[in-house]
């Protein structure tokens, strides 16, 4: 074990320098291809706002149908549709399609119902930390599972995102949630797929870590680059272009990298594009079955890999053909209602009102939406109507205004009916990561990759091998690589009230922020810095903030300490006074130096 850890560090160390000094290199040619201008009719993007939220209601009930039958093989197969399960628990128990007028919420469409909710009320298109946190507060109080769950009761703490989903705060941040509640900011981005990591990127932080972040971020781009897709290719080969241009800004250590490569190649080698079964079986495999001999952790049914697997898979070979997708989706296995709802709302995207009905031709498609099932305190857009309170309809004019500031925003332009996409940025899809740009920010994962040295101490004792849990960069380490063992904070006793915790770089390294980040109970009061100089000790510069004011009962909080003007460091000694408990003991996660 001890061999295969250390192999893993040099690997992540040699990729991490990678993802630092050769990301200008990365320009595939459909990242340039959007560089191109482009406009987009208003009106006909409202249809297909109203189509996405209608294919993802379907494909979310349909998928129920089947949600945590099958965790382990044998699975499902093609044979099994329309199969009678005869479960007493499951309301439909029937695998087939699920119509309902209204469609009822569910935690794959109404967490995105309250983020659209949240950011019309505020007028914007960029919530902060304190508005998640307080929107989940005010109507998310139910029918929420696993990291979703975990993070909310953070939050009745006082705890904020991205600290919700930090894994030593949430060990269920590598779970399944946060790709079944961020697709809608892609759709809030269309054709903008860096404006849509940008939207996105907190909400993903809400619930998800490391390569579930990742996964969350692939769903996310798919949304936003349905606006662009050549739509004079066949379908099979639209589909092809989303998954390979999105997982363009995915970097190659993730464990979600993996995945997705995984089941492309799978389906290309595939000479029977309709035994999908294959590569299903292939993921269980792979990532459950013989996960560790594959340096993977099987994280049970609800975990993010095995199900972005099978969405990707059913999207694939789908290939377009929206039933298909849905059968596909509903039969794989696992949480098999999540990946479908996101593959039906994709489709829905891409196809637009019209061709997806056309899809169902028998059905009477409703668009009437019941939000209250799940969600509370949310307004009521049909007062006149007892069964529901909001429409497809009106839930996609809503969306058009946010669009129009994104548009702008970016740089573009709004023009009557239509909206004139800005120019890509020149960057290369993974500089316009925000998390991978995050890793490379951190002097902790940045300073070890080039081979470099980082020490720590508290209280004035360098026990290196006792406190690298502080410096070693856990919490902004976004190569997605599978951690195989647990990631713990350093509990500290501060009986005077007073702590130091001081780290030393091998060489300078720039400081735009310090940030620190304190555990549970919480406990800080108040801090003072200084920066290690020409090897001598300095005060921080008096006009350097405050990210948060310190709570002491508020655990888990953040605090970034900004410069006005970065310089060049070699050290950071944070003296912090503790008022915690009988003898002062407080947790300490990190101590960081982030460059601009």
């Amino acid at each position: 074990m001890t061999h295969h850890k250390y192999i893993r560090l040099l690997s992540s160390a040699v990729v991490l320098i990678f993802l630092i000094s050769g990301l200008a290199r990365q320009q595939p040619e459909a990242a340039r291809a959007q560089a191109e201008t482009r406009s987009i009719n208003r009106a006909e993007y409202a249809d297909r706002l109203q189509a996405m939220w209608l294919g993802e209601t379907i494909a979310n009930w349909t998928g129920l149908t089947t949600e945590g039958m099958r965790t382990d093989a044998p699975f499902y197969t093609d044979e099994d549709w329309g199969l009678d399960q005869d479960v007493d628990w499951k309301p439909d128990d029937a695998i087939d399609f699920v119509f309902q007028d209204p469609w009822l919420a569910d935690d794959d469409t109404d967490i995105e119902y309250v983020y659209l909710h949240l950011l019309d009320q505020a007028g914007t298109n960029l919530l902060t930390a304190s508005q998640i946190a307080e929107g989940w507060r005010r109507h998310v109080n139910d029918y929420i599972w696993v990291s979703n769950a975990r993070a909310r009761l953070l939050m009745e703490r006082g705890v904020l995102p991205p600290a919700t989903a930090m894994i030593v705060a949430n060990p269920d941040s590598l779970q399944i949630d946060a790709q079944l509640t961020t697709e809608i900011f892609g759709a809030l981005a269309p054709g903008m797929p860096d404006q849509a990591l940008r939207l996105a990127n907190l909400p993903i932080l809400t619930t998800a870590s490391s390569y579930a972040a990742h996964a969350a971020q692939f769903y996310v781009l798919l949304y936003s680059l349905a606006a662009v897709v050549d739509q004079s290719l066949p379908l099979r080969d639209q589909i092809i272009w989303l998954v390979e241009t999105a997982r363009s800004y995915i970097p190659d250590t993730s464990k979600s990298a993996d995945i997705i490569d995984f089941v492309l190649a799978d389906y290309r080698d595939n000479p029977d594009r309709d035994d999908w079964e294959r590569t299903r079986d292939r993921i269980y495999e792979r990532y459950q079955r013989d996960a560790r001999s594959n340096d993977f952790i099987y994280r049970g049914w609800t975990e993010s890999s095995v199900n972005l697997a099978t969405g990707v898979m059913a999207l694939l070979y789908g290939e377009g053909n929206y039933r298909r997708t849905i059968q596909i989706g509903t039969l794989s296995g696992w949480d098999s209602d999540n990946g479908t709802a996101t593959m039906g709302g994709l489709l829905g995207l891409l196809l637009g009102y019209d061709a997806l009905t056309a899809r169902l031709p028998a059905e009477a498609l409703s668009e009437r939406y019941q939000s209250s099932r799940t969600r509370d305190a949310l307004p009521d857009y049909l007062p006149d109507d007892i069964w529901a309170e909001d429409t497809f309809t009106m839930m996609a004019e809503r969306m058009l205004p946010i669009v129009d500031l994104t548009v702008l925003e970016a740089g573009g332009a709004v023009d009557g009916d239509f909206w004139t996409l800005p120019p890509a940025p020149d960057l290369t899809p993974l500089e316009a990561n925000p998390l991978v740009q995050l890793t490379r920010r951190s002097a902790n994962n940045r300073v070890p990759a080039e081979g470099g040295t980082v020490e720590a101490a508290v209280g004035g004792d360098r026990a290196q091998a006792r406190y690298n849990v502080i410096v070693n960069g856990a919490e902004t380490d976004f190569s997605g690589v599978e951690p195989l063992r647990p990631i713990r904070a350093y509990r500290a006793s501060a009986p005077d009230g007073t702590l130091v915790l001081t780290i030393r770089y091998d060489r300078p390294v720039e400081a735009a922020v310090i940030r620190f980040i304190e555990g549970d109970p919480g406990g800080f009061t108040g801090f003072a810095l200084e920066f290690l100089v020409d090897d001598a000790w300095v005060p921080a510069p008096a006009d350097i903030s405050l990210s948060a004011t310190p709570d002491p009962a508020i655990p888990y909080q953040i605090f970034d300490f900004t410069l006005s003007e970065a310089i060049l460091i070699a050290g950071v000694r944070l003296t912090g006074t503790v008022e915690a408990g009988p003898l002062g003991d407080v947790e300490l996660i990190e101590l960081d130096v982030l460059s601009n």
